[in-house]
């Protein structure tokens, strides 16, 4: 077992402390293996613990979760992209609220050359699936690699995916859920076609419930991914101008 690897995955799954938070008590101890080996007392005393967190950390719960996931990516040839990783996604480790674990499939560069982001409403109207399909055909002419970035959803996103494969650029899908599963259900297969050239990416572990609030978190990585994030379509009030809100910040 890896053992550098499943104190990883475990200090990305502790309640209550987030990316920003867990960089920190890393640069505190020195190594991620070393905050599990902290002291209780010795992690109360490290800035943004406390009581509270410090008993999460110790929680001997955490790491036989975090075994079970470093079991499951094991099986499933998922690979696990930690933020101190060499091929971290460059772009995301400049946000300030990035996640400290990536848990990716397929076959996809995160630091390609050129990467946009894709989105838009979920009731996409004709009209806009075309300005996407023409706008991704453009990319294409332009004769090199482009990665296309969305979020699988309805509408605008799975447009996004489906017209990069069809004019063969590549193209990642941020998922709010874990990689055990494939919401909504009726994109797997194009889901599937992508692991060929690009992929899926997540921050969630399997066993992650479907909650709306996961699509809004995962909005930060389909922003940060990118070079550029453009919105076909939008309500006046709707994700994809979160995902653009996020981008500009």
């Amino acid at each position: 077992m890896d053992d550098k690897m499943l104190y990883k995955i475990a200090l990305s799954i502790i309640p209550g402390i987030g990316g920003i938070l867990a960089r920190n008590i890393v640069a505190y101890v020195g190594s991620v293996e070393g905050v599990f080996s902290e002291s209780l007392k010795s992690l109360q005393k490290i800035p943004g613990i406390g009581e509270v967190n410090a008993h999460r950390i110790k929680d001997k719960d955490i790491l036989v979760k975090a075994e079970k996931e470093l079991n499951f990516v094991t099986k499933h040839e998922i690979e696990v992209l930690f933020y101190t990783d060499k091929n971290f996604p460059r772009r995301l480790k400049t946000c300030v609220d990035a996640p400290i674990i990536l848990f990716t499939r397929g076959n996809l560069d995160l630091n390609e050359q050129r990467i946009v982001s894709i989105v838009g409403t979920r009731n996409a109207t004709n009209y806009g699936k075309n300005i996407c399909d023409e706008l991704i055909c453009k990319f294409s002419e332009r004769n090199y690699k482009i990665l296309i970035v969305s979020g699988l959803a309805y509408g605008i996103d799975i447009q996004a995916h489906k017209s990069a494969l069809k004019y063969n650029l590549p193209t990642v899908g941020v998922v709010g859920h874990g990689l055990d599963k494939m919401y909504p259900s009726l994109h797997a297969e194009t889901a599937k076609n992508m692991l060929k050239e690009g992929g899926l990416v997540t921050d969630f572990p399997s066993g992650t419930k479907i909650d709306p609030s996961n699509f809004v978190r995962r909005n930060r990585i389909i922003a940060g991914l990118a070079d550029t994030t453009i919105v076909v379509e939008s309500a006046v009030k709707g994700g994809a101008l979160i995902t653009a809100e996020i981008a500009s910040s």
